[in-house]
């Protein structure tokens, strides 16, 4: 009994004497898991799920980790706080593999914008973040409306994937291009954009790209920040942040804001947001978590749509319909269990939940043939509710240092959509080519243009093996085979029924590092993309119903797409300038096209052909930590390759083959300069997008964007003070320039805002109590 007695107090004794200390990244406060504490060449401790090491040792050492900058501690101090890497191929990314990588194991054209960024840009809306990735256009349509361009032209393409901590925000067959508004700024730690199909992980519709949200985990220390944004003209943001680990196995956090705009630049323009995510972590034992996150937005907005020339170079911006409106609610809730059987094997399990109701009288759905003094319109709803379970199981193997990594989905969201029709009087300008004022005269509940209701199923199994064959080459095999099923009941003819769509998606990749700094990669993957179900079931002109028999479009195919694509990147002068690379090779196929039938009709039909083709770059150049200077941008070319417009003989323009596709810049970049003197920080934005051409046939041509962005900030004790002025030289732009292919048709726009100071300030409630 003595001698148990002894041993319990030796062990107390030696517990007494391991000194705890935490490592946590310096923007958010997450702790960093997986740090190591080096004293000299020897690892002493390796940083837990809570970012701590235990250290029975004293004196000086080193803590390391992929993705941060490394620092020295004596271990008197604690927490240690880590700044991220922001230019090293050692940054690290998840999407590519859904599991954290470096950039130089990925085959793939992929970017990471991390917390740092993020917390200096202080954006009102995403756009402002994913504008600065290479490449990629993401359209301001007002009050975080948006558009996407990534390999394609610019506008509402279905051929984006957005997600949220690797889970899509939407099911598979009801996509929607404003699906980000569905998100919270407020609750980001970061934002990686993969550029090119990722369908042989994510699925359909990761054509172009795929966007993944990278929400806030809890903080390793309690944090807590309130803050408020506004501008001048009429926006107003209330914002906030909390967390803390709670015990030894809780931790929370949670983020959101309430925005409200009120009488704006442009007419009809209102909108209200609520948002909040809030995310709880248990931590059963060492090598298992357990964790839950809920996500809330309720959106309400006026939109005023395009406007013609008139309003948009008097700069009047005055909507012709002052009733459209988009409304959005969407809740989503996911658990996630995560276990670590060794160091080599890990698996998470997670059972999900989303309902969300977009509902719109859009600006878009105004139907008006000049010079007629009527119009028609619509109001529609489309609502789901998913519930569905995703897999996944990692294995490394010591066979040519490989690992394979595999998974599955199922997700059953029952869905309803209905659109019934509203009629308009058009008043004219004086020319009759343009109307000034579209006005309700009559709205029809019962006179339905779509109204059915179905259950999409969507099943997938993916699988991706990578291999060292030699030290410097890595290769990647991927595929996920998907099926996307739905039964339907349609209302509009009562026929019910049932429709699938099957695919297996391939990628091949590999990487060859050449040294530390050097390394090149290149890719062949596929992606495809189903029709949306509301084209499904869009009803066929009476003609083409009567010849195929079929009265809605349910025989459509899905689009494919082909992608082949080589890069590179380079680290030089000790990390002080980082350039990156990448040439692709895009081929459409089976694109949903509006062709003009002999009788005048247009009919959807899966026939399009498309070719897109460019070269993605980007160099950053910090010479110290005060500057830091980065250029990024893309030359492409997209072209109609096989585009039938009209079988219609007597029609003069049957096709567009070879023709530029509209909203296809040519030339698109994005440049900024940066300097940080102690607290104060200044940031010099450039925002370039070339001339496009409006139509399919190449005939007008709007002369592109051109617009800079002054970002100012100072922080100071538990303050941080921000201006930013956005168009800082008040240009005249838009962000999206349209017109139809006829002689008589006329030029629409969406005008960008004028000048716009917003300012703001934050607070850090912890810190401003400190003593």
């Amino acid at each position: 009994m003595k001698q148990l007695f002894i041993a319990v107090l030796l062990g107390i004794t030696s517990l007494a004497q391991a000194q705890k200390i935490k490592v946590l990244n310096s923007i958010t406060n997450e702790p960093i898991v997986g740090a190591s504490l080096k004293k000299g060449d020897k690892t002493i401790s390796i940083s837990n799920e809570r970012g701590e090491f235990q250290v029975k040792e004293k004196g000086e050492f080193t803590v390391t980790v992929l993705g941060f900058k490394a620092a020295k501690t004596t271990g008197e101090t604690s927490p240690i706080f880590l700044e991220e890497s922001t230019q090293t191929l050692e940054s690290v990314v998840v999407t590519a593999s859904r599991q954290a990588a470096t950039r130089a194991e990925t085959p793939v054209a992929i970017h990471k914008i991390g917390s740092a960024l993020i917390q200096d840009t202080k954006a009102l809306q995403l756009t402002e973040i994913i504008n600065k990735v290479p490449g990629v256009v993401m359209l301001d349509y007002r009050n975080e409306q948006h558009g996407m361009g990534i390999r394609q032209p610019f506008g509402t393409s279905a051929y984006f994937l957005y997600m949220e901590d690797g889970l899509s925000l939407r099911p598979l067959g009801v996509f929607n291009h404003n699906a980000l508004i569905e998100s919270n700024l407020q609750g980001l730690n970061s934002v990686e954009v993969i550029k090119g199909p990722a369908s042989s992980l994510y699925g359909p519709e990761a054509v172009g790209g795929a966007i993944n949200l990278i929400t806030k985990t809890a903080p390793g220390i309690p944090t807590a920040q309130v803050g408020l944004q506004v501008d001048e003209w009429g926006y107003n943001r209330v914002q906030f942040t909390a967390g803390a680990q709670i015990g030894k196995k809780w931790s929370i956090m949670t983020g959101g804001y309430v925005a409200r705009q009120k009488g704006s630049w442009a007419s009809n323009s209102d909108f209200d947001k609520s948002s909040i995510n809030v995310r709880l972590d248990y931590q059963l034992t060492s090598k298992t978590k357990l964790w839950g996150s809920f996500a809330y937005n309720d959106y309400f907005s006026q939109t005023g749509g395009n406007i013609d020339s008139t309003g948009y170079y008097s700069r009047s911006y005055k909507s012709p319909a002052d009733f459209t409106y988009r409304s959005s609610f969407s809740s989503r809730s996911r658990l996630t269990l995560e276990h670590k059987w060794s160091d080599n094997a890990n698996s998470s399990l997670t059972a999900f939940y989303r309902d969300n109701a977009l509902g719109q009288n859009p600006s878009y759905s105004i139907s008006w043939t000049s010079p007629a003094l009527t119009a028609s319109g619509q109001v529609n709803e489309n609502s789901f509710k998913s519930f569905g379970l995703m897999g996944q199981h990692s294995q490394n193997f010591e066979f040519l240092n490989s690992k394979l990594v595999a998974g599955f989905l199922l997700d059953r969201s029952p869905n309803d959509y209905w659109a019934y029709k509203i009629n308009l009087a058009a008043t004219l300008r004086p020319d009759k080519k343009s109307v000034e004022k579209f006005t309700i005269t009559q709205v029809l509940p019962s006179t339905f243009l779509g109204n059915y209701s179905a259950v999409i199923w969507n099943k997938a199994a993916y699988a991706q093996f990578d291999l060292h064959p030699v030290e410097k080459l890595r290769l990647s095999l991927g595929g996920r085979f998907d099926q996307m099923s739905f039964d339907y009941t349609n209302f509009i003819d009562n026929s019910t029924g049932t429709k699938s769509y099957e695919q297996f998606s391939p990628k091949l990749g590999v990487t060859y590092e050449a040294s530390s700094a050097l390394g090149f990669y290149g890719n062949f993957s596929k992606g495809f993309s189903p029709p949306a179900l509301s084209a499904v079931f869009r009803a066929r002109p009476a003609a083409q119903a009567a010849a195929t028999g079929e009265k809605f479009y349910l025989s459509i195919n899905p689009a494919v797409f082909s992608n082949y694509e080589v890069g590179g990147w380079a680290s030089l002068w000790k990390n002080k300038v980082f350039f990156d690379y990448t040439f692709y090779r895009l081929e459409g196929n089976n694109e949903l096209l509006g062709i003009r039938q002999p009788d005048n009709t247009t009919d959807y039909q899966s026939a399009g052909k498309t070719l897109h083709e460019g070269i993605e770059y980007q160099i950053t150049i910090r010479p110290n930590d005060s500057w830091n200077f980065r250029f990024g941008g893309t030359n492409a070319k997209h072209t109609f390759v096989d585009f039938v417009l009209s079988t219609r003989a007597s029609d003069a323009l049957k096709n567009v083959n070879g023709k530029e596709m509209p909203q296809a810049p040519n030339f698109i970049a994005n440049s900024e300069v940066t300097y940080k003197y102690k607290g104060a920080r200044i940031a010099l934005e450039w925002q370039k997008i070339g001339p496009w051409f409006q139509d399919q046939v190449n005939k007008v041509s709007f002369e592109g964007v051109s617009v800079f962005n002054l970002r100012m900030g100072y922080n100071y004790k538990a303050y941080q003070f921000f201006t930013n002025i956005l168009n800082l030289g008040d240009a005249l732009y838009a962000t999206t320039a349209t017109r139809g292919n006829n002689a008589t048709d006329k030029s629409t726009y969406t005008p960008a805002a004028p000048r716009t100071v917003v300012a703001g300030v934050q607070i850090d409630v912890f810190q401003l109590f400190k003593k």
